[in-house]
C-alpha cells in the first residue's frame, strides 16, 4: 500500500504560493531569498529519490514538465524516469513521459492510486491538490520547509476543514539560513 507524503515550501505565516516562481504573485520565487544549505538542499534531493512516484496538480506538473525534461543529473533522472499521475480535467495528451492523467471523484481515484501503489507517491506544492487529500484523509505524512519570512499574503495550506486530524511530529531541524524542516506523520491511532 502506498502512502501519500505531501512536501512544501511554507512561509511562517502559512504561505506556500509561488515559492519557486512560475505564477503571477507579488513575491514569485520568494524560497529562492533564503539559502537552506547543503543540508536543505540534501534533504530535497533524498525526499525526491525516495519517492516511488509523483501526484501532482496541474499548475505544479506544467510547471515541473516544462523544467524536467531539460536538466541533467541525478534529480532530473529520478523526475523524467519515475511514474508521474497528474490530476486534471482538462488535460488529455501528457507530454512527459512516463504520465498518467486522473480525473473524476478525486477522492476515490487517489485512494484506489494508495491502494496500487507500493511506496511513497509525494505531492510537490499541488496546493489545490494538497487541500483535498487533507479534507478526505488520504495524506500520511507532511514534509514541511518553513522560511524565516512573513508573507502577509497568498495562497495557504491550511484553511478551514470539516473535521480535526492527529499529527505526529517525527523529526524537526533548522538548516541553512534559519530554514525550518518539519516533518509530520498522520496518527491514526
Amino acid at each position: 500500500m502506498g502512502r501519500i507524503v505531501v512536501t512544501e515550501f511554507s512561509s511562517l505565516d502559512g504561505v506556500v504560493q509561488s515559492p519557486g516562481g512560475g505564477e503571477d504573485f507579488k513575491y514569485e520565487a520568494w524560497s529562492f531569498d533564503f539559502d537552506s544549505g547543503e543540508e536543505g538542499e540534501q534533504f530535497k534531493v533524498d525526499e525526491a529519490l525516495g519517492a516511488e512516484a509523483l501526484l501532482l496538480g496541474r499548475v505544479t506538473y506544467d510547471g515541473f514538465a516544462a523544467a524536467w525534461p531539460q536538466e541533467e543529473g541525478e534529480l532530473a533522472d529520478k523526475y523524467n524516469g519515475m511514474r508521474k499521475y497528474v490530476v486534471s480535467s482538462t488535460l488529455t495528451e501528457p507530454t512527459w513521459n512516463n504520465t498518467q492523467v486522473i480525473s473524476g471523484d478525486i477522492a476515490t481515484q487517489v485512494a484506489k492510486l494508495k491502494d496500487e501503489v507500493d511506496g511513497e507517491l509525494q505531492v510537490a506544492g499541488s496546493i489545490r491538490l494538497a487541500q483535498e487529500l487533507l479534507e478526505h484523509d488520504l495524506v500520511d505524512e507532511l514534509h514541511l520547509m518553513t522560511y524565516p519570512v512573513l508573507l502577509g499574503h497568498g495562497r495557504r495550506l491550511f484553511g478551514e476543514t470539516t473535521d480535526r486530524t492527529r499529527w505526529r511530529l517525527t523529526e524537526s531541524r533548522t538548516v541553512g539560513e534559519g530554514v525550518l524542516i518539519t516533518l509530520f506523520e498522520r496518527n491514526r491511532g
